[in-house]
Parts: structure tokens; C-alpha cells; sequence
């Protein structure tokens, strides 16, 4: 299947997920969800996948949930939202041996609020902020660091907000870069209105600009990630 961009319809069928928000009407509706959300989506892991091979050979695009793809079921055990289906659609394409979440990845979500990328981590674990923060004491690494995302953000991206107020006790307070112990992810990002780029091929080539502006902050997360202990994942 030829990724040709999401129909138009897909806007609409999120926004009838928000009002009939329960798994009854989602299974009376799946049908429509395979159609005009799930199909499309892997079409287009299929081809932003080859085309992201030119940035990163290893990176791993695999159109299935669990993969690439995301359940459309939310895990409402410990959120306060207790809706049952995402009327966010996103997918992720990842580089390295760690479970997706937490290698260095390429993302993308769509809801009818917005168009969403963004590559890095958008979520430390406890043992990856471990290694992150181990990583920084390094100063040619937190350097690195502070050159990529200052770059970015010459460039219109976004980074998201420390979590922390305070430096972490592990750290110098005379330390240069002081500004990145105080993250609990590291990620820059893109955010777009919903417009006609989502509903065509285009899309493809879109994102792959993005990425590429992103590619240097992914491979330095990359980096960071090996040095994660893998058996404590």
C-alpha cells in the first residue's frame, strides 16, 4: 500500500472519538479506525522508514502495533484520564537495542488540534536519566549538547521545559552547562497546525526535512544511550 497521505476523514473520525469516547462505539466503529487511521499509518511507516534510512541505516520502522504503531486503547491505570481510546494518532521510528521509548527516535502524532514531530527522548526512564546525567559530567559532551540545541532553536524548534528547579546534588554547581541536569528528557520539537500536507504524499518529504534539522540532537541521544545499562531496562 502507496502511503497518499491520511484521508480527510481521519480528522473527523478522531473528533467523533472525543465525543463518543467509550469501547463500544470504538468496536461498532473499527472498521472506520482500520480504514482511515490504522492502514495509512503503516503505509506511512513503510515509506518515511526507507526514506529515513538515508539518515540513519539502523533505524527501525516497523508498521504494527507495538512497533512503530501505537494502541489506540490507553493505559488508564495510573492516569487521571480515564477515557479509554487516543484521539492522538502517533508513530515512532527508533534507533538502538533498548525498548522503543527509550532509544533515540523520530516521532510523529497527529490529533485535529495539531501536527506534531520531534526526535530524541521524550521521556527518561530511571536508569536512562541516570546515564543522561552521567553523560553531561562529560563537558564536551554537555558542549555538544548545548551547540545542537542552541542551533535548533535558532531554528524555530522547540525544546520542552526543565522538569527540575534545582541542580541534582551530583553536580558542581560550578559547572558550565548547569541548564541541562535540570532536564528529565531530551527532545526538541515541531508543531504545526492540521493542514493539507497531512492529507497527501507530501507529508513524506516534510517530515524528512524536519528530521534531518533534528538528526544531529537524535544521533547525540543516540550516543548517550549506549552507555545504558540494557539488563536494568
Amino acid at each position: 500500500m502507496n502511503f497518499t497521505g491520511f484521508p480527510k476523514k481521519s480528522i473527523s473520525f478522531l473528533n467523533s472519538i472525543r465525543t463518543n469516547n467509550t469501547k463500544e462505539w470504538f468496536e461498532a466503529h473499527r472498521a472506520e479506525y482500520e480504514q482511515l487511521i490504522k492502514e495509512p499509518s503503516a503505509a506511512f511507516v513503510v515509506e518515511m522508514g526507507e526514506h529515513l534510512q538515508a539518515l540513519v541505516p539502523t533505524i527501525k520502522a516497523r508498521p504494527k502495533v507495538n512497533g512503530s504503531l501505537f494502541r489506540i486503547y490507553r493505559d488508564i491505570r495510573f492516569s487521571k484520564d480515564k477515557t479509554p481510546i487516543k484521539s492522538r494518532i502517533g508513530v515512532i521510528f527508533w534507533q538502538g537495542v533498548t525498548k522503543r521509548m527509550q532509544s533515540s527516535s523520530f516521532y510523529m502524532h497527529f490529533s485535529p488540534d495539531e501536527i506534531f514531530f520531534a526526535g530524541g527522548i521524550r521521556g527518561f526512564s530511571k536508569e536512562t536519566l541516570s546515564a543522561y546525567r552521567d553523560y553531561i559530567k562529560d563537558e564536551e559532551h554537555a558542549a555538544t549538547l548545548m551547540e545542537i540545541l542552541e542551533k535548533l532553536k535558532s531554528m524555530g524548534y522547540q525544546l520542552p521545559e526543565p522538569k527540575y528547579k534545582r541542580v541534582p546534588r551530583e553536580f558542581d554547581k560550578d559547572m558550565e552547562y548547569l541548564e541541562l541536569t535540570k532536564f528529565a528528557s531530551m527532545y526538541a520539537y515541531k508543531e504545526i497546525e492540521v493542514n493539507e500536507i497531512l492529507f497527501s504524499e507530501s507529508l513524506v518529504d516534510y517530515a524528512y526535512e524536519i528530521y534531518e534539522d533534528l538528526l544531529p540532537l537524535q544521533q547525540w541521544v543516540y550516543e548517550m544511550t549506549l552507555t545504558v545499562d540494557v539488563d536494568t531496562l
